[in-house]
């Protein structure tokens, strides 16, 4: 039940960093839109200079985001119980899955490939691409690469808890 609830916030949390962002400013999110928008949006004069800008921080934020996961999932999957590196490997890849899924099917299959919001000037007509979710299943697929990465983190976080407070 605990993980259910902890799965529930998490994706709370995940959609409330997401999606005001992205109606708010959806060239915030370029890196995170199909190929063929971002290569039409980095012809548009407009976006030409602050493209390189949104990818170094997505990529920077990315980066901060698995680190703060990490340490966030250890202490999440600690205090849920799991003291063992597997125990805590185990919760956290199962957290990271329900988050990806949840970020698969419901921002981007429902909202992202169907929301006037997300589309940017000068990509209007390219609406078949925005209905597409090949893309956004390729990410859901790198996802769960991340989600090992960060799983293999916080149990190694959590060992190294374990070691300091014996």
């Amino acid at each position: 039940m605990v993980l259910l609830i902890e799965c529930f916030v998490l994706c709370v949390l995940f959609t409330l960093m997401i999606v005001p962002a992205q109606y708010k400013n959806p060239i915030s999110q370029i890196m995170s839109y199909p190929p063929a928008i971002r290569k039409r949006v980095e012809t548009l004069p407009e976006f030409k200079d602050t493209i390189k800008q949104q990818e170094k921080k997505q990529v920077i934020k990315k980066v901060i985001a698995c680190f703060l996961a990490s340490v966030l999932f250890a202490g999440i999957s600690y205090f849920s119980g799991a003291k063992t590196f597997g125990a805590a490997f185990t919760h956290t890849f199962i957290l990271f899955f329900v988050v990806n899924i949840y970020d698969l099917i419901v921002l981007d299959i429902i909202l992202f490939c169907n929301s006037k919001r997300v589309i940017i000037k000068g990509t209007e007509d390219m609406r078949a691409e925005y209905r597409n979710p090949i893309h956004h299943i390729k990410g859901a697929a790198k996802g769960l690469c991340l989600g090992l990465i960060v799983g293999l983190a916080t149990g190694s976080i959590v060992t190294l808890i374990n070691i300091v407070w014996r």
